[in-house]
């Protein structure tokens, strides 16, 4: 029994952290958010369940591409926008800065940046365009999963490399996940989507996975290289940009 209450309460931490879901939780501590990184797919499936709702609604009465659009507003404002301000915070840092010590003051400042404003307009003009040109009888699907994935992706980062920053708002997920924490992530951040799609495309699928991974290991070692870890706007840029390699790769599939 408190086994199972101590879960549910790393549970509501993770909505509660990456979501504007309301939550109460007693006895919240610091480190609860280091048990709940396993639940941080979860909560990327209930967010894309949000956006693919609020297509599928909107799609009954409205043009595709008006629904796609009110479907990201939907998955933005439910989240705050935490992940986008993550990529721009990002590139700016990547960007502009040249040592490791740059890099990261750079990225802790609040005011956006020609690189991080850039980077946002397009990744946004992206994933639009991107879902738009998805059929809509899997683009529900499609969102659920790909919100799932690209917040995996984000926590693999957080398994294979360190912290580097002492402060910010990730300060308390400054460790690496445990291989159970990550079997457990897996359930919700591959295998989920696996079910989902895989009937649709078929051995394709295996593709569109495999150029998520290979994006991953790129934008990894960029960050392994220029600061030697991660950064809570690393692990936010991660998923972003996992996120629109995901639609990119199913738009791919699509086409043969």
């Amino acid at each position: 029994m408190h086994f199972i209450v101590n879960e549910w309460r790393y549970f509501l931490t993770a909505v509660m952290f990456f979501t504007r879901i309301p939550v109460h939780i007693d006895h919240y501590q610091e480190t609860d958010l280091n048990h709940a990184s396993c639940y941080f797919p979860l909560v990327g499936i209930i967010v894309g369940l949000v956006g693919a709702l609020t297509f599928w609604l909107s799609n009954t009465v409205l043009p595709l591409e008006i629904s796609v659009l009110l479907s990201m507003v939907a998955t933005i404002l439910l989240t705050g926008a935490f992940h986008e301000d993550g990529l721009a915070d990002a590139a700016d840092g990547l960007g502009g800065g040249h040592e490791r010590e740059q890099v990261l003051t750079i990225m802790v400042d609040s005011r956006i940046g020609s690189y991080g404003a850039i980077a946002l307009v397009m990744a946004l003009v992206i994933k639009y365009q991107s879902l738009s040109y998805i059929s809509a009888a899997i683009l529900p699907m499609v969102i659920v999963a790909g919100h799932g994935l690209s917040r995996y992706m984000a926590i693999l980062v957080m398994f294979t490399q360190g912290y580097v920053k002492s402060t910010g708002k990730s300060k308390p997920i400054a460790t690496q996940l445990s291989v159970s924490s990550l079997i457990f992530a897996s359930v919700f951040g591959l295998l989920v989507p696996l079910i989902l799609l895989l009937p649709f495309f078929g051995y394709k699928y295996l593709a569109v996975l495999l150029s998520v991974f290979l994006v991953w290991l790129w934008f990894s070692l960029k960050l392994k290289k220029r600061i030697g870890g991660y950064t809570g706007d690393c692990l936010g840029a991660m998923q972003q940009i996992t996120e629109i390699t995901f639609y990119l790769g199913i738009l791919a599939c699509s086409s043969f």
